[in-house]
């Protein structure tokens, strides 16, 4: 990922504007201007961390000539008592970027933990874990690029990426029949080539969706994985599979040995624990 993208950079100017505004007044009314120091980044949990480049660049924003010291890259796991780096330089910019810094570091870490917790519960199934749209508004490519860190997959980016017809969009449609029908005919129309997955609920809508075709996914909502079993049978590799809708880690395991395609969970952004991580002074 490029953290020195536009989109990345705009988040953390945006961020930065939310919480210094006009100074950190704390740091400039006790802190003599141009004092230089260290600090280290303390992990006080066991994890997945990611976002130490992030942090780089949160830094040189404030302060283009701070120094980084590095021990971990993203990806790697760490333990309680590791030491991520060591930055050095401005004292007021170390300051003033703490909290972005950790913010997201600590998020960014805890999703890419419970990612990858969830990724050794599938053991050697050929199923991908996938991410869903059920993300905090703005970060986004954050928190996704922080499920790809833990092993998991990205399903699609947003609205504009991919047709998704949920039961929300069939019903008011007036059924499957008619939802895929208009999406191929609105397709068409705008010139557009974006793949097409549909939810079904039942064996019967299973059949209805194959029977439309110009479908690419088929996914298989709230079924248990002994009917995941008969929709693949009925599938038979014609399409694309996907499960969702009430898996966690009690019952990961089960579905992903049914080998389906995909199993997308939304709790790997909406419900994570953030990693505890510090940045403390040092010599």
């Amino acid at each position: 990922m490029d953290f020195n993208s536009k989109e990345t950079l705009q988040f953390i100017l945006q961020a930065f504007n939310e919480d210094i505004k006009d100074g950190d007044h704390s740091s400039l009314a006790s802190i003599p201007q141009g004092t230089k120091g260290k600090a280290k980044l303390l992990f006080k949990d066991n994890g997945i961390v990611a976002g130490i480049e992030l942090a780089q660049v949160i830094l040189r924003q404030l302060d283009s000539t701070i120094q980084f010291e590095v021990f971990n890259q993203d990806g790697d796991e760490v333990n309680n008592g590791d030491i991520g780096f060591i930055v050095e330089g401005s004292v007021h910019a170390i300051l003033a970027g703490e909290r972005l810094l950790l913010n997201c570091m600590q998020r960014l870490s805890g999703i890419a933990t419970y990612t990858n917790n969830l990724v050794k519960l599938m053991g050697d199934s050929t199923s991908k874990l996938l991410d869903t749209r059920k993300t905090t508004p703005n970060l986004r490519f954050l928190e996704k690029w922080a499920v790809t860190v833990g092993g998991g997959h990205n399903h699609r980016i947003g609205l504009y990426d991919m047709i998704m017809l949920k039961d929300n969009h069939i019903d008011y449609a007036g059924g499957v029949t008619q939802a895929i029908e208009q999406t191929k005919a609105y397709l068409q129309k705008n010139n557009l080539d974006l793949k097409v997955e549909v939810e079904t609920r039942n064996l019967s809508e299973i059949k209805e969706v194959l029977a439309c075709g110009g479908v690419h996914r088929v996914m298989l909502d709230n079924f248990s994985p002994e009917q995941i079993i008969e929709g693949l049978r009925l599938i038979d590799g014609r399409v694309e599979t996907e499960a969702s809708g009430g898996i966690n880690e009690t019952n990961l395991a089960a579905y992903a040995a049914t080998n389906v395609d995909y199993i997308s969970i939304g709790a790997l952004t909406h419900s994570v624990k953030s990693l505890d991580i510090s940045l403390k002074e040092t010599d």
